[in-house]
């Protein structure tokens, strides 16, 4: 279960904004909510895709999560509070929706969006051959890798920073849960680096997805909102995609 460690102290040392996303791969995350949304009428029945220990380990049902814990509340995901952890909501501009929670830890960014998923079958495998298509009709090295959710891509994004030519390294991890599933983009160090995709690991299954009641799509999001403490915070519009 979750790591009962957390203070008081861990969630004022969480800075939730949503001003600034210096690493965020933004347009890695348009081409990863492009290939959720595009072909759900395609979609052959797969089964799910999950760490065997995620009951365990996480990332968590809201249903799985018992006592009191001070989690940052953000509706269709709980997010769990550290120090040096900043919290950044992506907001479409037009609807003003939040549709992506973004979060860095020690220099590497996690995205994470939660979707509805059909109560016996997973969506992760249909996605992913999506995703793989559609980072390399972008110009995007990507290829099929194994981690410690289980499968996911590995890729090399070509990016214009500055006016120069470069590569974002990122991971494109996710997770099958009941009637659920939860995307993630790793970028940074934890991308690459054993000791930092540990810690970035950690944070992703420390998340505790709140799938509701109601009647959704599979693939629908599941609706993000702004925490209470920081419902005034001015917020940054996503990438579009």
């Amino acid at each position: 279960m979750t790591n009962d460690n957390q203070t008081p102290d861990d969630v004022d040392a969480t800075e939730v904004d949503a001003t600034e996303a210096p690493e965020t791969p933004e347009i890695v995350a348009a081409m990863a909510a492009d290939a959720i949304a595009g072909a759900s009428t395609e979609e052959s029945v797969q089964p799910k895709s999950a760490p065997d220990d995620r009951a365990q380990r996480g990332p968590f049902d809201v249903s799985e999560v018992t006592g009191v814990r001070p989690y940052i509340d953000l509706g269709g995901v709980k997010i769990l509070p550290r120090a040096d952890l900043h919290l950044r909501l992506e907001v479409e501009e037009a609807s003003k929706r939040v549709v992506a929670v973004g979060l860095e830890y020690h220099g590497t960014t996690l995205q994470v969006q939660p979707f509805a998923a059909p109560r016996s079958a997973g969506l992760w495998h249909d996605i992913r051959e999506q995703i793989l298509e559609q980072l390399r009709k972008q110009g995007a090295k990507a290829k099929p890798s194994n981690g410690p959710f289980g499968p996911e891509i590995f890729a090399e994004i070509p990016v214009n920073q500055d006016g120069k030519q470069g590569l974002r390294l990122a991971r494109f991890v996710g997770v099958d849960g009941p009637r659920w599933f939860l995307r993630g983009v790793i970028a940074g160090p934890g991308a690459t680096d054993a000791d930092a995709a540990k810690e970035v690991e950690e944070l992703f299954r420390s998340i505790v997805v709140v799938r509701g009641t109601s009647p959704m799509p599979p693939r629908d999001l599941i609706p993000l909102t702004m925490p209470a403490s920081a419902s005034a915070a001015a917020q940054r519009p996503a990438a579009s995609a």
